[in-house]
């Protein structure tokens, strides 16, 4: 029997609520979770509760100011008991303070497990992290949990160099944000071109200082083909797995990369998924396996849970959902 998936998650991430009509909706880890369910791979699978960070796990990425911006828009929120938007994009309600907390857990606590030993883990976080840079939410993302996440596991020195593989349909502008002086963490990341949101994330963005080479980008027009995906997302692989030999793979999990995402516009299918996580593993050392899936965007409810299970099975060693439907 292989090790187990461990899959880290806590009941807070559901307390977060922007509002009937915001994509990021309180259905999304409901979905994930049934899916989950009902598929085989959730034998493989050992669920853990996550911790929730602390102010001073915000505080190794995030702004003093940026971190009470949000305290106070929570705030705000519980006594309105209506959502607020700190952006236009970008809300919080009454538990939002909680969830955020829960979710920047949810990948310290996956990435934790994986540095002592775990050879894979998954984030169930929500809400989503990528978009939030030292001193801003945006795009959904309060705080920034895979940024949190590779931080705590450097505080600690549990891990050195980090590879940060980027799927959401959106460029990952905090995480770039966060890392790009920084040689000791590389960003690859694939999403929409501008002008999709957030309009950043051109192939030119290279890194700067020290960190200049740490930062590919692969910007791909609307309606890339699953074919053409997977074929520059091989190529941009094999160069940063060429220049730089990590500790461990952090992925941000965007689940808005699946065809008919309302937020997206890209053409995959679960199936891709699945090859997209096979072929970060497939690169790394076999005595030195490690991933770390954190979830993202994905807001095609009806489509993100199968997304999940294979990104799930890829990383127990399974076929494709697909391949087991009659």
């Amino acid at each position: 029997m292989p090790p187990p998936i461990l899959l880290f998650e806590h009941p807070a991430c559901d307390l977060h609520d922007p509002g009937p009509d915001h994509p990021d909706a309180v259905t999304r880890l409901p979905a994930l979770r049934d899916a989950l369910a009902g598929d085989a791979v959730a034998a493989l699978v050992e669920r853990r509760p996550a911790t929730p960070a602390s102010e001073l796990d915000l505080r190794l990425v995030h702004a003093a100011a940026h971190v009470e911006r949000v305290r106070a828009g929570v705030q705000e929120a519980a006594r309105l008991r209506a959502p607020v938007w700190l952006d236009e994009d970008t809300a919080v309600s009454a538990g939002s303070w909680d969830a955020a907390l829960a979710a920047a857990g949810c990948a310290v606590g996956a990435a934790g497990a994986v540095a002592d030993g775990a050879p894979a883990a998954f984030a169930l976080a929500r809400p989503p992290g990528h978009h939030a840079t030292a001193d801003r939410a945006m795009g959904f993302c309060l705080f920034n949990n895979v940024a949190i996440a590779v931080r705590r596991l450097q505080a600690r020195g549990a891990a050195r160099r980090i590879l940060v593989v980027d799927w959401d349909a959106h460029h990952g502008n905090g995480t770039q944000d966060l890392f790009y002086d920084d040689p000791t963490v590389f960003v690859l990341s694939m999403h929409l071109a501008a002008p999709h949101y957030p309009g950043t994330g051109g192939a030119a963005e290279r890194g700067a200082g020290r960190g200049r080479g740490a930062t590919l980008n692969v910007p791909l027009p609307a309606g890339t083909p699953a074919a053409e995906y997977r074929r520059r997302f091989a190529e941009a692989l094999d160069h940063a797995f060429g220049v730089f030999a990590p500790d461990l793979v952090v992925a941000s999990v965007g689940l808005d990369a699946l065809a008919g995402d309302p937020e997206g516009d890209l053409g995959l299918a679960p199936e891709d998924l699945h090859a997209l996580t096979a072929a970060v593993l497939a690169r790394l050392p076999p005595a030195a396996r490690r991933f770390v899936g954190v979830l993202e965007g994905g807001y095609a409810v009806e489509r993100i849970g199968r997304g999940l299970v294979d990104v799930l099975r890829a990383l127990a060693g399974l076929p494709p959902s697909e391949s087991q439907v009659p």
